[in-house]
Order: C-alpha cells, then sequence, then structure tokens
C-alpha cells in the first residue's frame, strides 16, 4: 500500500472511503426540469472514474417548494428526484467511489419571483443582499412544514440509495437563524444559542427519526462569519460541540466566513491572487476542537497543499472542487505517478461565475467539464488516417487544438509569430494579481512536448509557408487585434490595454479607460493603471459597470479601484478622440439625455474587444477543400467535418476562437477541443 496520506483509506461510520479526496456540494446547473439527468450523472460519474473517494453532489438541493431554485437546484421534494438520484448513485458506486448529497431550504438566498411566485422565508424580515430578496420572518406554522420537508427529503435521499446527506448551514435558513446579524427574533427561536439552534436540532431530530442513526448525516456550517455582528468564532465552534454531543451528526464540513454581499463571498471563494487555503488551519482548529470526522474546501488547488492537509492532521478529509473542475483524474494521476499532467485549477472563478449569465458552470479550460456526454476527458486515438495537422497560432485556442490532435495520434506543426506561447494571456498576466492564468498556457506547453509536438516560434507565415508544409488540416488560430472602431474619429490618439500592459505604452497620469466589452480586459488595465498611480476613471456605456464579470471575480478589482480612488462613470458612449495640445479630449455621448460630454486627460485606453487577424484564413480559403465551411451540426455532435465543396482543396480549413470574433478563453478551447476530437 501507499504512504501517500492523500492515498490512506478512511472510516466515516459503516462507509469506508478509499481514499482522503472528495469534491464538496456545489450547484453546476446542470439539472434538468429540477432533476438530476444524464448531464448531472455524467458530471459525477467522471470524477469516481478519476480516483476521487467520494463526490457531493446538490449545492444545494431544495427540500420545499417555498425555497425556488436560484441556480439551477436540484429540486429534492419532487418524488421523482428518486428515480435519478438512484441511477447516479449506482454510476458512481460502480466506479468505486461513494456519493452523498447537500440539503437544503435556501430562506432568503433566493428570489420570489421564481418557481410558483410564494413568498419566501427566513429567521427575520431582513434583505438578503446578493439577491435583493426580502423574506417574511417564519411564523409558527412554517416551522413544522420546513421540518417536515426535510425530513421527507432525508427519506428520497435514502430510497435513492446514497450514502449520506449533509445539511447546508453556511448561508441559507439554518445559518440565518444561527447567525445574530440575520435572527433578530424575541420568541424561542432568538436570542440564546440554544434558541437560535432549535431549528437544526429540530431539523436533525426529525430526520433521524425518519431514516434512523445508521445513516451518514452531517453539516456544511459556518464556524465563524468573520463578521462583527455575525456569528463569531467562539459559537460557530461551540454549535459544532453541541451538535456532535447531541449524536445527530457525522462530520462537519467546515466554512469560514460570510456571503451575504459579493465582497464578502470572495474571501469565502477566493479566487486567483489571494493565498492558498487560507481557511486550512482553521478548519484543522475546529477538528482539534470538536474531535469529530472533519472536511473542507477553500482554494485548495494543488496536491502538495491537500497532501500536507491530511498529513498535518487538520482534515480527515480534503475537498479540491473546482480544481475537479480543471481535471477529474486527479487522483488516478497520483496513482499512476503521473502528477505532472493534472491540470491545474488557475483560480480564475470561471466555473462559479459563468452560473448566473451562462446557466450552467463551466471551467475557463476544460471543455470537457459539464459536457461528457459530447466530449471525452481522455482523449481517444484514431481509429482512421493520421494527418498532418499545421496549426497557426499559439495562443490558448492553438494549443488546445496542438493538444488534442496530437493526443489523437497525428503529427502537429505550430507556427507563432511571437517569441513564446500564450496569445492574449501573456498580456493578462502582466497584471500580477492574475499570473496564474498562466498555468492555462504552461500546461498545454508541457504536454504538447510529452506529445511531440513541433513549435516554430517568431514565424509570421502567409499561405505559401502552411501549403509548403503540405498538411491534412490547417488551424488559424492567430486571434485578434485590439478594436477601436467604437471611435468615429481620432483612432490614431487611442492607447489600448495591449499598448499598457505589453510595455510598450507607459501610463499616464491621467488616464480615461473606456470599457464596451464589459468583462475581464478593461478591469484588468483599470487595475493595472490604479497600481501604477494613474488618476483614473473608467467609462461605459453600460448601466452598470463590467456586467459579464462574476460575482468571486469583480470584487478584487473594485477593491483596487475604489483603494485608488477611481472615478466609475456609466450610460456615456464614445464618439471621438481629438487633440488638444499634449493632452487628448474625450467625447462621449449621453444616450439618455441626448447631450455631448468631453473630458480632457493624459491618455485613453478604450477596450472594445478584438478584430479577427484573418487575412491568412481568408488567403487559405480558397486552397481548402472545404473552402472554411463548417457543418455546424456536425460540429455541434463532435462528428467529422465532411464538406468538400472544392474537390481540388489539399486540406481542411478550420479557424477558431478570436481569428473568428472577439470571445473569450473558453470560446477558443472549446472550439479548438471539437475540431480536433473529431480529426
Amino acid at each position: 500500500m501507499s504512504n501517500d496520506p492523500l492515498l490512506q483509506p478512511f472510516q466515516l461510520k459503516h462507509l469506508t472511503l478509499r481514499n482522503r479526496m472528495m469534491s464538496t456540494a456545489h450547484e453546476p446547473g446542470y439539472t434538468e426540469d429540477g432533476l438530476p439527468k444524464e448531464r448531472y450523472r455524467l458530471y459525477h460519474s467522471e470524477k469516481a472514474k478519476g480516483g476521487i473517494a467520494m463526490t457531493m453532489i446538490g449545492g444545494s438541493s431544495v427540500v420545499d417548494i417555498d425555497s425556488p431554485q436560484a441556480f439551477g437546484n436540484i429540486q429534492l421534494h419532487k418524488d421523482e428526484s428518486v428515480k435519478w438520484l438512484r441511477e447516479l448513485a449506482d454510476d458512481v458506486h460502480d466506479h468505486g467511489a461513494a456519493v452523498m448529497i447537500q440539503i437544503t431550504h435556501l430562506g432568503s438566498r433566493t428570489n420570489w419571483n421564481k418557481g410558483d411566485w410564494l413568498p419566501i422565508i427566513d429567521a427575520s424580515h431582513i434583505q438578503e443582499p446578493a439577491h435583493r430578496a426580502y423574506p417574511k420572518a417564519m411564523e409558527d406554522w412554517d416551522f413544522e412544514r420546513v421540518i417536515t420537508a426535510y425530513a421527507d427529503s432525508a427519506e428520497r435521499v435514502k430510497a435513492a440509495g446514497l450514502d449520506g446527506i449533509e445539511l447546508e448551514c453556511a448561508s441559507h435558513l439554518i445559518a440565518h437563524f444561527w447567525s445574530p446579524a440575520t435572527n433578530k427574533r424575541e420568541d424561542e427561536y432568538g436570542g440564546s444559542l440554544e434558541n437560535r439552534m432549535r431549528l437544526v436540532n429540530d431539523i436533525l431530530t426529525a430526520i433521524r427519526k425518519r431514516i434512523g442513526h445508521e445513516f451518514i448525516v452531517g453539516v456544511r456550517m459556518v464556524c465563524d462569519e468573520v463578521w462583527d455582528k455575525g456569528l463569531s468564532r467562539d459559537e460557530g465552534v461551540e454549535i459544532a460541540r453541541r451538535l456532535k454531543a447531541g449524536g445527530l451528526i457525522d462530520f462537519v464540513n467546515v466554512i469560514r466566513g460570510h456571503v451575504s454581499e459579493d465582497e464578502a463571498l470572495s474571501h469565502v471563494i477566493p479566487n486567483m491572487g489571494t493565498a492558498s487555503a487560507p481557511h486550512l488551519d482553521f478548519a484543522g482548529e475546529v477538528r482539534q476542537n470538536v474531535k469529530i470526522p472533519t472536511f473542507h474546501a477553500a482554494r485548495i488547488q494543488d496536491v502538495a497543499t491537500a497532501r500536507h492537509a491530511i498529513a498535518s492532521g487538520k482534515l480527515d478529509m480534503v475537498a479540491m472542487t473546482r480544481a475537479h473542475l480543471a481535471d477529474p483524474h486527479i487522483i488516478r494521476k497520483v496513482i499512476e505517478g503521473k502528477e505532472d499532467q493534472i491540470r491545474p485549477c488557475v483560480g480564475m472563478g470561471f466555473c462559479i461565475d459563468s452560473i448566473y449569465p451562462a446557466g450552467n458552470a463551466t471551467c475557463v479550460h476544460n471543455a470537457a467539464t459539464g459536457r461528457e456526454g459530447s466530449l471525452a476527458h481522455v482523449i481517444r486515438k484514431t481509429n482512421g488516417l493520421m494527418h498532418k495537422i499545421v496549426v497557426v497560432g499559439a495562443g490558448p485556442g492553438g494549443l488546445e487544438a496542438a493538444r488534442v490532435a496530437a493526443e489523437r495520434g497525428h503529427k502537429v506543426t505550430v507556427f507563432e509569430a511571437g517569441s513564446k506561447a500564450g496569445g492574449q494571456i501573456l498580456i493578462t498576466a502582466a497584471l500580477k494579481r492574475r499570473r496564474e492564468i498562466l498555468g492555462i498556457v504552461d500546461w498545454r506547453l508541457s504536454e504538447c512536448e510529452r506529445l511531440g509536438v513541433e513549435f516554430h516560434y517568431n514565424r509570421f507565415v502567409d499561405e505559401s509557408d502552411v501549403v509548403a508544409e503540405e498538411p491534412d488540416v490547417v488551424v488559424v488560430a492567430t486571434g485578434g487585434l485590439p478594436n477601436v472602431d467604437c471611435l468615429e474619429e481620432g483612432q490614431e490618439l487611442a492607447t489600448t490595454s495591449w499598448d499598457i500592459l505589453g510595455g510598450s505604452v507607459q501610463p499616464a497620469k491621467n488616464v480615461l479607460v473606456y470599457d464596451d466589452n464589459g468583462s475581464h480586459p478593461a478591469m484588468t488595465i483599470a487595475e493595472f493603471l490604479a497600481d501604477a498611480g494613474s488618476n483614473l476613471e473608467v467609462v461605459t456605456p453600460a448601466r452598470t459597470l463590467a456586467p459579464d464579470i462574476g460575482a468571486t471575480s469583480y470584487p478584487a478589482y473594485f477593491r483596487a479601484l475604489n483603494k485608488a480612488g477611481a472615478k466609475i462613470t456609466l450610460n456615456l458612449r464614445i464618439e471621438r478622440l481629438e487633440r488638444r495640445g499634449n493632452r487628448i479630449s474625450v467625447i462621449l455621448f449621453d444616450e439618455y439625455s441626448k447631450v455631448c460630454v468631453e473630458k480632457e486627460v493624459d491618455q485613453v485606453v478604450v477596450e472594445s474587444g478584438t478584430k479577427p487577424m484573418d487575412e491568412l484564413y481568408f488567403s487559405l480559403k480558397p486552397l481548402s477543400r472545404n473552402q472554411g465551411e463548417i457543418d455546424y451540426r456536425a460540429f455541434i455532435a463532435g462528428k467529422p467535418q465532411v464538406v468538400a465543396n472544392n474537390p481540388g482543396g489539399k486540406f481542411q480549413l478550420f479557424r477558431i476562437g478570436d481569428a473568428v470574433a472577439s470571445r473569450n478563453i473558453h470560446a477558443a478551447i472549446y472550439d479548438a477541443h471539437r475540431f480536433m476530437a473529431a480529426v
């Protein structure tokens, strides 16, 4: 048996877990009709295939109809959920892993205008800021109903054959009863700690009465809200002690912090640029004080940190939840001695931040996550002919195309105009806080080296260079260039984020950043300028700043801008730039008052996406067999492209990423993966 602490089994009551690695409950938004159907099942069973000991599903599964889905939650109050849960549990078990489910009543952490438009409930009539929801304070008849709903849901879970239940006691109804910040009641459910714990004790008692004491039941609980008006460390640890002493729970899954506002949430779920495992020592203190099996997840991204968490006795089970979205086969690679091949989580938060705008979670650089029904995490060798594939451009899309094609067994050559790979990721990484994003590039370069991909740097190729390679397939991944077409006049006076982050232009004293994109690029340059000491104003034509940046990511930008005293101006659309001596006049239009606004600064940074660098593509198009045409239905289905409207053409031609249109990293990687997995 291996001496690796991560690979040691753990006995949780009657359940033997094959190692110390787990994935905590989270809601990826993969439900259909509120039920964990095929997509949900395949997502979790992939982690079981990858060697994980236990996966938690349902973050969080809702127990009653007045707890409507906030983000695709499993609707555990539906009897038909048992069928789908059973299929999921059987699949996970078949691959040797355990599976538990998190259950909850969301309380006020949802919206009343969803589902059946019932009033939402909570401990007190206090607005939940993140969802801007105003709840009804629970009255007498609500308690019995909610307690019964928890017990009913627990019974469904047991009937479905899952291994256990975890109550969400960190940011939803139960936790809101615990916290003095959200519980202002003056009855038997408010005031003293005993009263504030009454609801959870009643729920756990009802669950145990319904499903017995042999079934595994635990809590994911906040043990310290790190909030002057919230639950203190002492009270949080005391709650855990009392729950254990009552014999009602079998484990605690430790959370630290509160999530009432997005800024606070960004510390509970920390992203890139923050310390590794910031709450691990605290979780270890809880374990030492309570002496109960202890789980924890919070920015534990790498195997070395996870191994330390177990070896040092801080945790019994360590969770690398977001890391398993990046690579669901972490433990398998550890067992096989292939830790260097683990795809790294870069901490970007794209997974959780994509749930609300896109409706489901996607990893920024693993296209197969959540798409296990159509894309494979382990690329299969081709059964057909071996091809010569030329990729032009070594940004994230080009690197993914090269990696997947090489995994398929093809001979791959990459041409890159720059001196090194990375594309726009190199621009982003100029902001020190975001340097982890380079992991997207570094991992692919390492994999391409292992697979024998041939790279040529400082090669700005034309169609004759490509044709000379005699390729069977050409992938144009040339990306784009900064777009300043939003300016009617004065484009030559504009500076781009590429200029400054790339080092060719120095930040000026007084700078206006114009953001017509609404995502990370403008905020990255704004933070860079703020750190550089510029007097900064950020202007956008939108009604909110950076609307496409998610709740766990934007707080870091806003902290930097607020610290620098940056000015934020909404609802102004740029028209033109004019020279005023050594300064630049920015003419903007207010679409609401129909007047022009003029601002004078030293430098104007325009962020309006990119324009495709598509000259090579269009020069190759008439030489290709498909003339660049794509069968989208085959593309979506993962089938080979068979368009051949130019029989004399010598190669298939695909273009991906920003060479098509300004999008993002994930779009480029997803394009590349779909094309190459079918070649």
